[in-house]
């Protein structure tokens, strides 16, 4: 079996109309009944394909658009250690912000960073510690400290 043939065959066949192509198969492939088959059976799920996408273009409904960012947050109640989480407050590639209130030695509201679920590679926590190490160095009336909860969470009082 030769599949560059194969493929020009069912290549040439396609391009001739449905009528003919029996009798250029006949011709193309004399003395080769696998070939044959195989090309009638390639040529016979081309067509179905065909069909079948027709039919459901036409029974298809339209979609709707989902706005995800409206859907509540499962994260927003749960516990963190002595963190909980109140609020979202923002999301970038691999993380997300909340707004947390400690409930364990002092009571305060915090914001604390999350890495997302699943997207703690190597290179992601790795990035997200030199995040952290940069926002302990800056000292403002917004940023007073930043702690580590893990390696893949920091709060920032």
């Amino acid at each position: 079996m030769n599949p560059n043939r194969e493929e020009a065959l069912f290549a040439s066949a396609l391009e001739k109309p449905a009528e003919t192509r029996a009798a250029f198969l006949d011709v193309m492939c004399d003395g080769d009944p696998a070939l044959r088959q195989r090309l009638d059976a390639l040529l016979a799920a081309h067509e179905q394909s065909e069909a079948l996408l027709a039919t459901q273009a036409e029974t298809a409904r339209p979609t709707i658009k989902l706005d995800l960012a409206d859907a509540p947050d499962e994260a927003v109640g749960q516990t963190l250690g002595r963190y909980k989480l109140l609020e979202r407050v923002g999301e970038g590639g691999c993380g997300v912000v909340y707004v947390a209130e400690q409930t364990e030695t002092v009571r305060r509201r915090v914001a604390l960073k999350v890495i997302k679920l699943g997207m703690d590679t190597k290179q992601v926590v790795a990035r997200f510690e030199a995040e952290r190490q940069a926002l302990a160095m800056i000292l403002s009336e917004y940023v007073r400290v930043v702690h580590t909860l893990n390696d893949k969470v920091y709060i920032i009082v």
